[in-house]
């Protein structure tokens, strides 16, 4: 039963052979029958050359290179679409994700979960402000989104099979993958561990920026939670001004009677206030509606999540599928009328049956991913 190890890396020459050499007697007590995926952003230092190293020593060792830089989530995914193990674990190079924490999620494997998610205890080597943002962060997204994601967990997980199939029918591009997992469903289950500190090397992203990001993903890309909160914003502010209007116009009323001194008065500043609060609930606004409108924009184009170079010690390439447009399908041809002479099929038309002949209409066409395009495989 094949296992399969999705490794995203850029940078990490000094950590990939500490993490095969912890990896490799783990994986060896589990099965002989696994394989190790590198998905390697093109990096400016020997990451490629140090795999490419190991895989000489080791075929199950292999590497998949691109053509340019996609990023970390389009790296995960890349390697899940190549994976073809009947359990699918996805973890970071750094050693932050333990490599002694597959034994016990293959187990709760074996017993039946779908997916078996690390969470963690203790998150050494993280800033304060890094910690508050992330606690923050999930439950704010657990509040206004429609999946569920567990707090203190990230990408480091065991998929079985159908669930990465189901993964990689997903047509989103965000590449947001506990959300993604969170939205697939099937059983669910964690493994308690203490986070350590990298092994070697920085991180390659701003961990603020990224939190960050995370967030955003986790809220506009699953639910629409923050357009109706836009919207009863806009109702509470209308409410407000009216509210303030009244007011206003009862002073003005018993001021004219005089029934009251004139003690009451709209300055300058007050009219200052309230325009920056109405310019900065507009902005927050319009920033909404442009987080969504951006998301869709780069749903609808449809473009390639990556676009792989290389892979080292690939059998063949998921197939590429061409998107479908209905203005450019064949238009339908008219009947031909009775005793009318039979007309040559066009390029694109299956040729018309003979007379007395029943026609059998072609089966539905299996669609593949259309994530990946065309590439070169290659092995060394």
């Amino acid at each position: 039963m094949l296992l399969s190890i999705v490794v995203p890396v850029y940078k990490e020459e000094k950590n990939v052979p500490e993490f095969l050499r912890r990896m490799r007697p783990i994986l060896e007590a589990i099965t002989q029958d696994y394989e190790i995926i590198f998905a390697l952003d093109p990096s400016p230092d020997r990451t490629k050359e140090v795999v490419l190293e190991h895989r000489a020593a080791d075929a199950r060792v292999k590497l998949l290179t691109f053509s340019r830089r996609f990023g970390q989530p389009m790296a995960t995914l890349a390697g899940l679409q190549y994976s073809r193990g009947q359990a699918v674990i996805v973890m970071d190079v750094d050693l932050q994700d333990p490599p002694e924490l597959v034994s016990e999620m293959y187990a709760k494997w074996r017993e039946g979960f779908d997916v078996v998610y690390a969470q963690r205890r203790d998150r050494k080597g993280e800033t304060w402000l890094k910690i508050l943002v992330a606690a923050v962060g999930y439950r704010v997204i657990n509040r206004l989104a429609d999946v569920t994601i567990p707090p203190n967990t990230g990408d480091f997980r065991l998929m079985s099979r159908r669930v990465v199939d189901e993964l990689n029918r997903l047509k989103e591009c965000h590449g947001f993958l506990r959300g993604m997992v969170a939205l697939v469903g099937f059983r669910q289950t964690s493994v308690m561990f203490d986070r350590p500190a990298r092994f070697a090397g920085q991180g390659n992203y701003n961990r603020f920026v990224g939190s960050l990001r995370i967030g955003f993903n986790g809220i506009f890309c699953f639910s629409n939670a923050a357009l109706t909160l836009s919207t009863l914003m806009g109702f509470a502010i209308a409410g407000f001004s009216f509210l303030l209007m009244l007011v206003y116009l009862t002073m003005k009323v018993l001021q004219f009677f005089d029934i009251i001194h004139p003690t009451f008065y709209w300055g300058t500043p007050a009219i200052m206030v309230l325009v920056s609060f109405l310019g900065g609930v507009q902005l927050i606004c319009i920033g909404i509606l442009g987080e969504y409108i951006g998301r869709i924009y780069e749903e609808v184009k449809q473009r390639p999540k990556f676009i792989v170079d290389h892979g080292f010690g690939f059998e063949a390439a998921p197939a590429p599928v061409a998107p479908q447009r209905a203005d450019l399908a064949d238009p339908v041809q008219p009947a031909p009328a009775p005793g009318a002479p039979h007309q040559a099929a066009g390029p694109n038309q299956p040729p018309a049956p003979a007379p007395g002949t029943v026609a059998i209409p072609p089966g539905p066409e299996v669609a593949s991913s259309p994530a990946v395009l065309p590439v070169r495989l290659a092995d060394t």
